[in-house]
């Protein structure tokens, strides 16, 4: 019984990668997500509902259009891929419960904007903002005694949060004078909202350790000039799904080492 039900959570998964997909590719162009139907990019032919299969469709056509044989860009087969394995293993791992529901909800809103940072370095406010109001909702709604820490309970804490992510990196961007773009101030305070106080702190220097070692690395291998912008927008989310899962253990490890 417990097999079939992950392996339900992994094809939901499936399901809403596809979805997520069009959104990373429609909402930056604010066309919406709903209609038309989805049409090859290179052709412009309506795709039929055995195009769209999640992973199988990619799979069977071996990456590239039935009617014009242009490549169908990787990033679906990935997204698909990843929404279904994350899926799965939340459940695994929380089963039938309020944290699974907000793991799965940030889990589908950090992929659309890795992605749509990584391809286009945007982070779109339509995104940001009513994430904000979902995450208040959380904090109002449902007890989560695995992120509340330091005495400061309820929407208190989460507020706090979210002022820290906001003028943490607000400072930063007005020091670095367009080093840093006012998305990822936005999305800073997305994350304090979303983790709380203290762990915003984890998540933010997570995300510049993780940010600082890729770049170095891609100067070096020459993939990246010195010059050369880098959205830092996917390193947030990562180490912010991090937190979320894992921030409790990482802050105790932390000052336990300190």
């Amino acid at each position: 019984m417990e097999t079939t039900i992950i392996a339900i959570f992994a094809i939901l998964g499936l399901v809403i990668g596809s979805f997520l997909n069009v959104c990373i590719d429609r909402l930056p162009a604010n066309k919406s997500i709903i209609s038309p139907p989805s049409r090859c990019p290179s052709c412009q032919r309506r795709l039929s509902v055995r195009d769209l299969i999640p992973l199988l469709s990619y799979l069977w056509l071996r990456g590239r259009c039935r009617y014009c044989q242009s490549p169908i860009p990787k990033r679906i087969f990935l997204v698909e891929l990843s929404t279904g394995i994350l899926f799965a293993l939340l459940y695994q791992s929380y089963g039938l419960s309020p944290r699974l529901g907000i793991m799965l909800f940030y889990s589908c809103l950090f992929i659309q904007i890795f992605v749509v940072d990584l391809e286009q370095g945007l982070i779109l406010n339509k995104v940001v903002y009513p994430a904000v109001a979902v995450s208040l909702l959380f904090a109002v709604f449902i007890p989560q005694p695995w992120i509340i820490q330091a005495n400061i309970q309820g929407i208190a804490n989460f507020a706090i949060g979210g002022g820290i992510g906001f003028g943490m990196l607000f400072l930063i961007a007005l020091v670095s004078r367009g080093g840093m773009g006012w998305g990822d101030v936005k999305l800073a305070a997305l994350i304090g909202f979303s983790t709380g106080f203290p762990l915003v702190f984890v998540a933010l220097v997570m995300a510049a350790i993780m940010g600082g070692i890729v770049s170095v690395l891609l100067v070096l291998l020459r993939k990246k000039g010195r010059k050369e912008a880098i959205p830092f927008g996917p390193f947030l989310v990562t180490a912010t799904f991090i937190t979320l899962l894992w921030g409790n253990a990482i802050l105790g490890w932390y000052l336990g080492f300190m």
